[in-house]
């Protein structure tokens, strides 16, 4: 491998004035993917993030072709099989760095999963913090479904078939459909936070960003709620 081949992509954002030393030729590396000076593979900043890993900003708005466009270039310099001559070092770090491209990828091409990430980073999206709750707005549909369900459970435990049993199931499936349709009410409200974040970014207004991520994190619990009861509706139609 000869280096970082200029390719127009920006590489890994970092802090001003980042002049880490490169681990092979010992001079300042720079902030990128690659050293500067030598070409070499570098690790990357402690807590560089997916969005930096794609030199993109910290934002839920992104357009398709940029990241498309490095996400792409990025890939075939950090490809395993442009390091097959470099050292075990690098080679390794090509391919855990190509991994963990990937990963970043997949998270942010997907709305739902940018905010979801950003959240995280926040540190509002630890798993096992959150028990997940009916919205209050759905408890009197959540427990009518509840019930309807019970009764699906005992109407197949006892065998039961015919017209009250179609009906039953009938019934479960409107209410799932009904649910679904809420969460395309859900999304439309997240995307609007996330303009919110977006344009609390662009104004530097702090108070206003944490206003904002606490709506997404609000929004994804609700959704994550529903988005389960249908799933486990599904399941039972399914039994």
């Amino acid at each position: 491998m000869s280096g970082a081949e200029k390719t127009g992509v920006s590489e890994v954002a970092a802090a001003p004035g980042n002049q880490v030393a490169c681990w092979k030729c010992g001079k300042p590396a720079g902030a990128g993917h690659f050293c500067h000076e030598c070409g070499t593979i570098q690790p990357l900043p402690r807590g560089t993030d997916y969005f930096a890993m794609l030199s993109l900003p910290r934002k839920l708005w992104i357009e398709m072709e940029r990241l498309e466009t490095r996400f792409h270039q990025l890939s075939w310099k950090l490809h395993p099989d442009n390091f097959v001559r470099a050292s075990a070092e690098e080679r390794e770090m090509s391919l855990e760095r190509s991994s963990q491209l990937n990963d970043a990828y997949r998270v942010l091409r997907d709305p739902v999963a940018r905010v979801e990430y950003l959240l995280g980073l926040a540190g509002m999206r630890k798993e096992g913090t959150t028990k997940q709750q009916a919205p209050p707005e759905l408890l009197e549909e959540v427990f009518e479904l509840n019930e309807r369900l019970d009764e699906l459970r005992s109407a197949r435990a006892a065998h039961e078939e015919g017209a009250e049993m179609a009906a039953l199931r009938k019934m479960l499936e409107e209410a799932a459909h009904g649910f679904e349709e809420r969460l395309a009410d859900v999304d439309a409200q997240l995307m609007a936070a996330a303009r919110e974040w977006d344009a609390t970014v662009d104004s530097g207004d702090a108070a206003g960003g944490r206003a904002a991520l606490a709506r997404m994190n609000e929004i994804l619990n609700r959704r994550s709620y529903i988005r389960n009861l249908v799933r486990g509706v599904t399941q039972e139609l399914a039994e």
